[in-house]
């Protein structure tokens, strides 16, 4: 037995992942057993996790790859005070202690992370090399051009490469100040949305909106070239020297501060979005035909932050150069320490890569639970339930429950690896219900009302529903729905505020359909995940919808559930009516008052 380990942490989204001779056997983010969301500490847990799924102590590993050269960031970060002094002293002197503490010493932290237990090498490969690996090696491709686009790692932000056999080689990069993520980061901050964790939200916003401001952005604030390489005018921004993402130059710009985070959005907020939105494709589409003039190749691979944007994506797989593009699910940060691990193992360790689609295992990387535990736990808690050891019967349940218009909190099978609930942590509701989306984000979720949901389709019938062919298993691109699927709008749209439109039906499946007639694809396939595949099949059966509302198992600031536990309080904590634990059913109904859930409703100003 051969195994390498893999470690992202100390800035956003800590993780770990484990190979082992070949194979992906785990991987998982702190957050989820830490429950703080986008936990960039050591990840002490989600080590330990992934080496007790495998079955591999630390003194077995073969290599230990931690997703970027610290010395090298180290460097990019010294350069840029130094280059700002003194307008960067405040900056300097917030990170200095970490990186004093921390983050030049990762031997060190490595050792303490392993409980001092191995001795083996240390491996460092750059940060985009670590995008590239996550990207490439998991794919279903024998070779492929690759494009990391994110904030900034050491010092790229953007990577453009190639990848064939068992090597990926970066060919040609864009430096740090100038970043497309850093440009999407500066409107999430103005927009009043959290950096690092809000740019969703921006895309979810922009379709309310129309990009007035396009124009402005490319004469004041981004030199785009025909080839996507582009300069960003950096008097407008403060990332540089400071503790905030835009400048004074970049307020006067938009024609005032940032939005206040919580207050109202206001038409101009929306139109911004949209804007930067609008840019960023424009952007990504450049670069993609730039790469693909360059390499002659037909399939793409993509990881970094920027590859959660689906929008871009969608846009990029219908117009791009490209025949096939296969984007890393765990594409941020996190998917840096799987990227780290299979880095060493194929291209420095030099062992063979066979291209599998099925490789990454449907993202199904995390914990799973068996019906013995689930009730344990639930006993522990004084959950009232019901063992159903009869699939079809569960699967005919569940389904009829969906129909009559509950929502599901589903637990099954091994946790998701990255952002998106894929089926085995999700919230689950019929799509078909003009109000669910309304039900889900306010009495579920408790977040912002303008945000959409994805649907979960199965994979052979997607193109009945959307403009859309083949697979879309990790709900990485946005498609328009199918023509025969819409509804012409009666409503008086002038009379209805912009960010109300939601609720006006436009489809047979309305609480899926956003503004623009697009959703966030989600295809299921029977044999990634058979029972998630087999409770959408049922759901089919019983009403000719072959779709559900799918969200993550969480409630907004919290990461997604990894325990039972954590399940049965969301669950309690919501209006969700029915939670099901692999087999095991719970109905709100029949519960006990839980202690602490009217304190935490009322945070959200339900009650």
């Amino acid at each position: 037995m051969s195994a390498v380990l893999g470690v992202s942490a100390l800035y956003h989204d800590s993780a770990a992942a484990i190979v082992v001779d070949g194979r992906i056997r785990a991987a998982a983010q702190e957050e989820r057993f830490s429950r703080v969301k986008h936990d960039n500490s050591m990840p002490i847990r989600a080590v330990e996790y992934c080496l007790k799924e495998a079955g591999v102590a630390p003194s077995d590993l073969d290599g230990v790859a931690f997703y970027e050269k610290p010395f090298l960031k180290f460097e990019r970060l010294l350069e840029t005070y130094l280059a700002f002094f003194p307008r960067g002293f405040s900056s300097f002197r917030q990170a200095m202690p970490l990186w004093l503490k921390q983050k030049l010493f990762l031997p060190r932290e490595i050792d303490q992370l392993l409980s001092g237990r191995y001795s083996g090498p240390l491996y460092f490969p750059r940060h985009h090399e670590s995008h590239a690996a996550s990207a490439f090696f998991p794919s279903p491709f024998s070779e492929a051009a690759i494009l990391g686009v994110d904030g900034v790692g050491e010092w790229a932000t953007t990577s453009l490469g190639v990848g064939a056999g068992n090597q990926v080689k970066l060919t040609r990069e864009i430096s740090f100040p100038h970043s497309l993520g850093l440009l999407y980061s500066a409107f999430t901050y103005y927009l009043g949305f959290r950096v690092n964790s809000g740019e969703h939200k921006v895309m979810g916003l922009a379709p309310y909106g129309e990009p007035r401001y396009v124009d402005t952005i490319f004469e004041h604030l981004i030199d785009l070239k025909d080839d996507g390489s582009f300069w960003l005018e950096q008097c407008y921004f403060n990332y540089c020297a400071g503790l905030t993402m835009t400048g004074a130059k970049f307020h006067d710009l938009f024609g005032g501060p940032p939005r206040r985070p919580e207050s109202p959005l206001t038409q101009r907020d929306m139109d911004l979005a949209a804007s930067v939105q609008k840019v960023t494709e424009e952007v990504v589409l450049r670069i993609a035909r730039s790469l693909q003039a360059e390499t002659g190749m037909t399939n793409l691979c993509i990881a970094g932050g920027v590859g959660l944007n689906c929008v871009a994506n969608g846009r990029l797989h219908r117009e791009g150069p490209f025949r096939r593009i296969w984007v890393q699910p765990a594409a941020g940060d996190a998917g840096g320490a799987l990227g780290a691990a299979l880095f060493v193992w194929h291209q420095l360790l030099e062992n063979e890569r066979r291209p599998d689609s099925r490789s990454l295992a449907g993202a199904s990387l995390g914990p799973s639970f068996t019906n013995t535990e689930i009730g344990a736990r639930l006993d522990r808690l004084g959950g009232h339930y019901r063992v159903n050891e009869d699939d079809r019967a569960l699967f005919a349940e569940v389904a009829a429950g969906l129909e009559s218009g509950k929502v599901i909190g589903w637990f099954s099978g091994r946790m998701e690896f990255g952002p998106r609930a894929l089926g085995n942590r999700s919230i689950l509701a019929d799509p078909r219900t003009p109000r669910m989306q309304s039900i889900l984000n306010q009495k579920i979720k408790f977040r912002e009302s303008f945000r959409p949901f994805a649907p979960a389709i199965l994979e052979d019938r997607v193109a009945e529903y959307f403009c859309w062919e083949g697979a879309s298993p990790y709900m990485m691109f946005v498609a328009p729905l199918a023509p025969g699927k819409c509804r012409p709008v009666t409503a008086d749209l002038a009379g209805i505020p912009a960010l109300e439109r939601l609720q006006v039906d436009r489809s047979e499946i309305p609480a899926v359909t956003h503004v623009d007639y697009s959703a966030r694809v989600q295809t299921v396939d029977r044999e990634l995940n058979p029972r998630f595949w087999e409770l959408l099949h049922e759901f089919d059966r019983l009403t000719g919808c072959p779709v559900l509302v799918n969200t993550s198992f969480n409630i907004r600031g919290e990461p997604i559930v990894c325990t039972p536990e954590e399940a049965y309080r969301c669950f309690m904590y919501t209006d969700m009516d029915v939670l099901v634990l692999e087999g095991i059913l719970c109905h709100k109904t029949e519960q006990p008052p839980l202690a602490g859930a009217d304190e935490y409703r009322r945070q959200f100003r339900l009650d």
